[in-house]
């Protein structure tokens, strides 16, 4: 049985956004639309851009009958510019495996514009990556073989190598339940990937008992690779929460550095959340509440970095923090 975790807080160097309300909901999108999250945002070619999943059609007990991602642009992070029409549904896909699309990520490369995705096909559930320079189509470089998923691109090589982060599902090994890890791995071209290991167990956060993944892409920093991911604990006496009959996981944002040179190591994490769920957008409404789920993380120029994250898997938030007090936070392991 897992471990009931205490009651969590967000760390004291957050500061939420837009009076604690989302900068992307429903509301927002001119297409049809009902849950707006976990969205991947980044700067690019002088302008924010945000990729959004957008679910919609529910079917009253627990899933979404149509699933797409969603562009929108922004001046300055905070207020957004939603495209007329989706940016990606499956039927781009060109694949008729593939039923849905989904949480995208994105990292900018040498100046190219990098989106890792999610795929549902009919036979397992697929991480793939793709390239934009015009965000009016994409070309797919490379598709994981079932199951893997949260995958994130470090934004640049190392050591002459693309490095992602990833989150396979062991089910057979684990002993058919959650207890999902964070993986690396390494490609000389983002299509051939190997040299795969465990970045971090479960285990290794205090306050995760169920799974753990990767979040937003990683930041460079003098100090390292800053990195967010998210953590999930399980508490079997929790109940509804949300609109489904019976929602009892509770997802964090936590907050690590990885070595510069070797990013296989990890050289700092906080042992306490960076976010846990407690505005009324995080606790109290939407489609599974007490979600935070953290995928784009912007630096600015003057030590300010925004983190993207989705809350209650309905809309996005927006929260802010130091650069200095997020490094602070990553203590030694």
């Amino acid at each position: 049985m897992a471990k009931m975790l205490p009651e969590l807080k967000s760390s004291g160097v957050i500061t939420r956004c837009n009076g604690g309300k989302p900068v992307l909901s429903k509301k927002d999108i001119p297409y049809e639309a009902e849950c707006i999250f976990n969205a991947g945002v980044t700067k690019y070619q002088g302008k924010y851009v945000m990729a959004f999943r957008n679910d919609y059609r529910y079917d009253g007990i627990g899933a979404f009958g149509k699933c797409v991602i969603g562009l929108a642009f922004s001046q300055d992070g905070m207020h957004w510019e939603v495209q007329e029409k989706p940016f990606i549904k499956v039927e781009d896909m060109k694949d008729p495996e593939i039923t849905r699309v989904y949480d995208p990520r994105l990292t900018v490369i040498e100046d190219r514009c990098y989106l890792c995705f999610a795929v549902d096909t009919r036979h397992g559930l697929r991480g793939g990556i793709a390239v934009t320079d015009d965000f009016q189509t994409i070309e797919i470089l490379s598709m994981t073989v079932p199951d893997n998923r949260n995958m994130v691109l470090f934004p640049e090589k190392i050591d002459g190598k693309y490095v992602r982060l990833e989150r396979p599902f062991p089910v057979y090994s684990r002993g058919g339940k959650d207890r999902f890890d964070i993986w690396i791995s390494k490609s000389p071209d983002l299509k051939y990937w190997g040299e795969s290991e465990l970045l971090m167990g479960v285990e290794d956060v205090p306050f995760a008992n169920d799974k753990i993944g990767p979040g937003a892409p990683p930041v460079r920093t003098e100090q390292g690779w800053l990195v967010l991911f998210h953590t999930v604990d399980l508490d079997r006496t929790r109940g509804k929460n949300g609109w489904e009959e019976c929602w009892q996981k509770r997802y964090c944002a936590g907050v690590a550095l990885l070595d510069l040179k070797d990013p296989t190591r990890i050289i700092g994490m906080s042992r306490e959340p960076l976010i846990a769920p407690e505005t009324e957008y995080e606790v109290e409404e939407g489609f599974r509440t007490n979600v935070i789920f953290p995928g784009g993380v912007v630096l600015e120029e003057d030590g300010t970095v925004k983190i993207y994250y989705g809350a209650s898997d309905t809309v996005e938030c927006l929260a802010t923090a130091k650069l200095k007090d997020l490094l602070a936070l990553c203590r030694p392991v």
